[in-house]
């Protein structure tokens, strides 16, 4: 198994994948469809996804897995298929990447929230230990926590995935600015109390996701590193902040406008770039020029 951390140590600032959701629809699926079905009814078009950013020069790609947790798949009577869909959303991104690049097992909250009493601890942890075990079975060489909001939730996740596999553990948060000019999750946490949160329950790559673009993760990544100066940090950044024109939403950051941004984003301390919402395999391949360059 290849460790990233053992790539990021060699000086080398890692290029990630794109939006999967955006184009998922573009490829045809309808609204209220499950997009984790499509690793077993639409292989060949999620194939097609993870292949195009793999051409576009990612060193990374995620797994069509974010919304496998069991209680999200519930909404579509699909939970007993946890692990067939989680383990094939993996084997499809391997395929993809080869031996050569790496894959990212990707897992999103579970959508039940832990304080409100909506979910059980143990029923909760159970939903992220068998898709993080499935992940791993199929082919993936990290698992990835992504646009989490609570810490108890991602920490719990973070506990599963280390007691369902050996692989190394990513996670990363989705933050707003606040009117005071802060950053802060839906759930009130801010960098300062993620960092130390995420790293004691075992993570070993931390950073954040979404958003509104790169000019805001310059100023989480800053953020993150005035609490660790050498956790490897991944930013999955939105292309921009979305508008709504003639009824369609639209992404204004344009592959060279992120592109433009990626000096500065290293410079603050990322280590790992990609997209989120919005972004292309035409993204990617101007992020991953500038990177080279």
């Amino acid at each position: 198994m290849k460790s990233v951390i053992e790539a990021i140590e060699k000086n080398k600032t890692l290029v990630s994948d794109g939006a999967w959701g955006t184009f998922l629809h573009q490829q045809g699926l309808m609204p209220g469809e499950c997009p984790e079905l499509w690793n077993i009814t639409h292989r060949d078009k999620v194939l097609l996804i993870a292949k195009s950013y793999i051409e576009a020069g990612a060193d990374i790609i995620l797994t069509n897995s974010f919304g496998g947790h069991p209680i999200k798949l519930e909404h579509y009577g699909l939970q007993e298929r946890t692990t067939e869909i989680n383990e094939a959303a993996a084997a499809i991104s391997r395929e993809a990447a080869g031996i050569d690049q790496f894959v990212f097992g990707s897992m999103g909250p579970s959508g039940a929230m832990l304080m409100m009493g909506e979910i059980s601890e143990e029923r909760l942890y159970k939903g992220f230990y068998t898709q993080a075990k499935a992940l791993a079975k199929g082919g993936v060489d990290v698992i990835c926590l992504e646009t989490m909001s609570a810490i108890d939730e991602a920490c719990l996740a973070i506990k599963a995935a280390k007691e369902a596999t050996t692989l190394e553990i990513a996670c990363t948060f989705t933050f707003e600015k606040t009117v005071q000019g802060t950053f802060r999750t839906m759930m009130g946490v801010s960098p300062a109390d993620m960092v130390p949160a995420v790293k004691e329950a075992g993570a070993s790559i931390i950073g954040a996701n979404c958003g509104k673009g790169f000019d805001q993760m310059i100023y989480i990544v800053r953020e993150i590193r005035k609490m660790d100066s050498s956790t490897p940090i991944l930013v999955h950044a939105n292309a921009g902040n979305p508008v709504v024109k003639d009824g369609k939403t639209i992404f204004p950051e344009t592959p060279q406008s992120m592109a433009s941004k990626v000096n500065e984003l290293i410079n603050s301390g990322a280590n790992i770039i990609g997209g989120c919402c919005g972004t292309t395999p035409e993204h990617i391949k101007a992020i991953a020029q500038e990177i080279k360059n």
